[in-house]
């Protein structure tokens, strides 16, 4: 992709006129991006070509016409700094001070006249100054020494600040919440349906419960499902304290050592949390599918509920396979309801499969730390049954509430995912191919789950997975474009976390004011502001869960060297180079490069047509199985360099698969399927 771009660069043909202002962003390998204000397009901007710009700057550029039709760009002017802090660590004492930003993506250490106290190898926040020269390095000031960088424990307030996250309530938001009763003095006229059988299934470590399920039958017989979420609305009024603050925030961020909330905790794990034997206030959403599994009506209420079970996913899917649980009694009659839930997930997955829903199993890591703030334990977590239950029956019940606005014609929030460009589909397609894998035209429906589909099981699944990831555009909040792309569904938006997802407190405004027999009627300036704002915020959260879980796993990685505990892992290539061959490592869900000199004692040769390294009958190309251990790593560019695991010759642990008469492509060992789950409600 590189070397395409830099190809059409040398053919650029000026376009008069043709210039946008738009927020620049940042990748890792130097160059920027904008999206174009008026199409949605990605512009690249080659790093040459961005001036003294900055991430986060608003910026004016303008735009060329490459051979290949490609649009790119060249920074003319910054028009707006940036505001967010900086926060790097100090390198150098004296005239030549300056601090290297925690972000990678800035690419430029900056010139501190001042270390204000701040001792070599400190993290610090610091202010931007100025940069008019894009030969000299950019000032900044400091304004704040968190404390060493070597500290693991000081990692997590590091990029909160970074990334702008809050760490208390305003006192005004706390007081409101201190006053806020547990019933209500509506309760009386909500529909109560605390006799019926309800369960909620969260994660063994979660403490807010904010959706709940249940299963009827109707008068025809007919499977009703029931989505119950936290009724936030009913205690947050607009304009009130809390709200500010909820909708400043935009969404709930969860670090691997603490969660930022969205609420004051007595909303969040109090009187919005549907705690088992507690009375509630919910949403409920009741949603009739036919004997495929189709779903064929819905209705809503405001409703009393109270959980009779509260399941961890572990629980859920020993039930769906059949077990009991012992110590926990459930009436047989609602074991076969759990049971029939099951059958319907499936059913519900089968249907959106079918339509050409993307189904990409990346693997999820989850990290636990010590006292100290170091990774003491890293789990890889696989999609299961009961994961699988409860994200059908929120994606549902997500449609439904989208479904019933638009057909009462009321504008909202909607969670929107556009198709990919068709620029970015080939520039995949060459990617893919170059790692041997052929994918026929991605342009036409239904190609690329048909690719998924193909490449379960295999080696590259899971790189394969994450190429077309990356092709896609972010899915967004849009008070204007409706349709979720990956779901394959029309209308889509999202109702089903209030507690930590200000769009969906939003929408049960709108779904409370139609069932209340009022106006559900937002103003067009506010959703679209609020779209815009929501959206930015959960990229910050996005971003900044990363970046923490980045350091935390280079660390980790860094310390093996350090103690001598040099681990050995699976890794499978993803694509060759003449560097070396560039790796994934399921198990910590990191990439790195085996370097060309560290893959053989032999010479090793680069056939860059076959994307092949060689050394005699060995062979490296995508999707080659070795086991590996770290070599070298940079926690500040979270950049790792691995060996294998053998020693520098390949070794028997480290041997790659021999040369086969498909250019090596075949690995040795067993190739398993490599799954993950993303966290709930983030399509």
């Amino acid at each position: 992709m590189e070397d395409r771009r830099a190809d059409g660069a040398k053919k650029r043909r000026r376009t008069a006129g043709d210039t946008v202002a738009a927020c620049i962003k940042f990748a890792r390998n130097g160059a920027g991006w904008i999206t174009h204000p008026e199409t949605g397009a990605q512009v690249w901007v080659e790093q040459r070509d961005l001036g003294t710009a900055l991430p986060g700057d608003t910026v004016s550029v303008r735009l060329f016409h490459p051979a290949k039709g490609e649009t790119a760009g060249r920074v003319e002017k910054v028009l707006e700094r940036s505001e967010r802090d900086i926060v790097g660590t100090l390198a150098g004492i004296g005239r030549f001070s300056c601090v290297i930003p925690l972000n990678p993506a800035y690419h430029r250490d900056f010139y501190v006249a001042d270390t204000k106290g701040a001792k070599e190898g400190d993290r610090v926040v610091m202010r931007f100054v100025r940069w008019e020269n894009r030969h000299v390095a950019p000032e900044g000031e400091i304004t704040e020494i968190i404390g060493p960088a070597s500290k693991p424990s000081l990692d997590t307030i590091s990029v909160m600040k970074q990334y702008g996250l809050p760490e208390a309530f305003p006192e005004a938001a706390a007081e409101e919440a201190e006053r806020i009763r547990e019933i209500p003095d509506d309760a009386r006229s909500r529909t109560d349906f605390r006799r019926k059988f309800v369960f909620t299934c969260d994660p063994a470590e979660a403490r807010d419960f904010d959706d709940a399920l249940s299963l009827e039958r109707d008068g025809r017989g007919r499977r009703v499902l029931g989505v119950h979420i936290a009724d936030v609305s009913r205690w947050i009024r607009r304009g009130s304290a809390i709200d500010a603050e909820a909708y400043e925030r935009g969404t709930s961020v969860y670090l691997c050592d603490r969660v930022v909330p969205m609420l004051p905790e007595q909303l969040s794990n109090g009187v919005c949390s549907l705690l088992p034997g507690k009375t509630r206030c919910a949403m409920s959403v009741f949603i009739t599918f036919d004997a495929k599994g189709v779903p064929v009506a819905r209705s809503f209420a405001r409703t009393l509920v109270r959980s009779s079970l509260r399941l961890e996913y572990s629980q859920l899917l020993e039930i769906l396979r059949g077990g009991r649980l012992p110590g926990i009694a459930i009436a047989p009659e609602n074991l076969e309801r759990l049971r029939e839930l099951g059958a319907l997930a499936r059913q519900m997955t089968a249907n959106r499969k079918a339509a050409g829903s993307l189904e990409m199993e990346l693997p999820e890591v989850s990290i636990k730390l010590d006292e100290n703030g170091e990774i003491s334990d890293v789990r890889t977590e696989r999609p299961d049954d009961a994961h699988r239950l409860v994200e059908e029956c929120m994606v549902a019940a997500n449609e439904a509430v989208a479904a019933e606005l638009r057909s009462r014609r009321v504008r909202s929030l909607a969670r929107y995912h556009e198709k990919p460009d068709p620029d970015r589909l080939q520039e995949l397609s060459g990617a893919l191919r170059l790692a041997g894998v052929k994918t026929g035209d991605l342009s036409r429906p239904r190609a690329i789950p048909a690719l998924l589909e193909k490449m379960k099981g295999s080696p590259l699944e899971s790189t394969v997975s994450m190429q077309i990831l990356r092709s896609m555009k972010r899915a967004c909040y849009s008070s204007e474009e409706s349709g979720h792309f990956g779901l394959a569904k029309t209308d889509y938006t999202h109702f089903t976390s209030p507690i930590r997802r200000y769009p969906d407190l939003t929408v049960h405004r709108q779904l409370a004011a139609i069932l209340s027999g009022k106006s559900p009627k937002e103003r067009p300036q506010y959703l679209s502001a609020a779209a815009k704002h929501c959206s930015e915020r959960e990229q910050a959260a996005d971003e900044a869960e990363r970046a923490l879980t980045e350091i935390k796993k280079f660390r980790f990685l860094a310390k093996q060297i350090e103690i001598g505990d040099l681990r050995e892992y699976e890794a499978v290539v993803a694509k060759c180079t003449s560097a070396g061959a560039f790796i994934d490592i399921p198990d910590l869900a990191v990439g790195g490069l085996v370097h060309i000199a560290d893959l053989s004692g032999a010479y090793v040769r680069f056939d860059a047509g076959r994307g092949e390294l060689s050394a005699g009958r060995d062979a490296w190309s995508a999707g080659t199985r070795m086991r590996v251990r770290v070599k070298t790593v940079d926690i500040d560019a979270r950049r790792a360099d691995f060996v294998p695991a053998g020693g520098p010759d390949g070794g028997a642990a480290g041997r790659p698969a021999r040369r086969q008469g498909n250019g090596g492509r075949k690995t040795s060992g067993a190739e398993g399927k490599r799954a993950g789950r993303g966290r709930r409600g983030r399509a």
